[in-house]
């Protein structure tokens, strides 16, 4: 069963036409009574306003930010959202493809946003070759953080380093030194994220409308929507008109974007550090971004040649080593791990003409 699919347990997918209500088949467990009910789309987003003004009510926020990783899920908060956020921020991990980057860049620059493009202080590629040095705990000065490319359970490392360490970097910058204030007096930073109930198994589990991290607010205003939502609010929004689309199909002032990244991978691409890549992943995206594939296949020669035995991007965990069992990372919604025999991806070009039956089963090792 492919990911996909197991998504579709999660929810009601029954009610394909607009303005039906949909809910999840089952309570998340960090849901509220109020949060798990049947809802229409618009009433879907009036929840999403209402979460928004929950946090600001609860806690005070000098600052919220609209995460924007370039994926179908997070601009639909920043279009909903627009004109109740202060800024854009978007974290170019160094590892992504460079397209994605552009069209942050693109829809913040024509929407009039302020952009903070965020970047790690160590770059992937250090990372790989062993060159990061423990800086704190009983390792510092001694063992790198990491080295070789990253299975599952090297995950958190780079997910820490590459995406968490720039946002709570930005969040000190931005707030100063608080501690001599008071506790009730300090003052948070909201980040607006797209996470959802329905996305995958780990945010069924471990997702929640607003949640406080130290002086950093979480929020996911959509967290209650359902697949059914998402495709009803891109088809209202969407510039669908029979004409050559702009760039980025923001063809109309509240047209709603679309990065061609996602629509060839399915995923936004702004992260490519493989822990968690499917088998043949590396070939999908040489096929429509040969760059991208080029630097990791450099990155693979380098790994080699330095002797590191875990010299492969998106090579599987060696037997027996257990899956983790943690979160992937806030910011990870595609960071799950592959089934066996996982094909989807292929069978959709396939159908949408997009590669022939020959170049399916080259990709897929089956027969065209």
């Amino acid at each position: 069963m492919t990911s996909r699919n197991k998504r579709k347990q999660l929810a009601d997918v029954g009610d394909m036409f607009p303005g039906m209500p949909d809910v999840l088949a089952k309570q998340p467990p960090k849901a509220t009574d109020e949060d798990w009910q049947a809802r229409t789309l618009d009433e879907a987003i009036e929840r999403s306003v209402e979460i928004l003004d929950e946090a600001h009510a609860r806690y005070v926020i000098a600052g919220t930010y609209w995460l924007f990783s370039g994926g179908n899920d997070s601009v639909i908060v920043g279009h909903l959202l627009r004109g109740r956020y202060d800024a854009v921020l978007h974290v170019n991990t160094g590892t992504g493809i460079k397209e994605t980057t552009q069209h942050v860049r693109d829809v913040a620059a024509t929407w009039g946003e302020t952009l903070h493009e965020l970047h790690p202080k160590v770059s992937y590629r250090d990372l790989v070759l062993g060159k990061i040095i423990a800086g704190a705990g009983p390792n510092k000065g001694i063992r790198q953080v990491w080295f070789g490319f990253p299975g599952p359970a090297g995950h958190r490392v780079m997910y820490r380093r590459l995406k968490d360490e720039p946002l709570m970097r930005f969040r000190r910058d931005t707030l100063g030194d608080q501690s001599h204030s008071p506790r009730a007096a300090r003052r948070s930073l909201a980040y607006l994220g797209g996470m959802r109930w329905a996305e995958t198994d780990r945010r069924f589990r471990n997702a929640e409308a607003i949640d406080q991290d130290g002086s950093i607010v979480w929020i996911s205003p959509l967290v209650h929507w359902t697949d059914a939502h998402m495709r009803e609010y891109r088809a209202r929004h969407r510039c669908t008109l029979d004409h050559e689309h702009v760039l980025h199909r923001l063809c109309t002032p509240g047209a709603l974007p679309l990065n061609a990244v996602t629509e060839h991978l399915c995923m936004s691409g702004e992260c490519l550090c493989g822990a968690y890549a499917k088998p043949g992943e590396l070939d999908e995206i040489e096929m429509f971004y040969p760059e991208a594939a080029a630097e990791i296949r450099s990155l693979e020669a380098e790994a080699e040649a330095a002797g590191l035995r875990a010299c492969r991007w998106g090579q599987p965990p060696p037997p027996g080593e257990d899956m983790p069992t943690a979160p992937a990372g806030r910011l990870c919604s595609s960071c799950i791990a592959p089934l066996d025999g996982q094909t989807d991806l292929l069978d959709h070009w396939r159908a949408q003409g997009l590669i022939t039956a020959d170049q399916h089963a080259g990709l897929t090792g089956g027969a065209a």
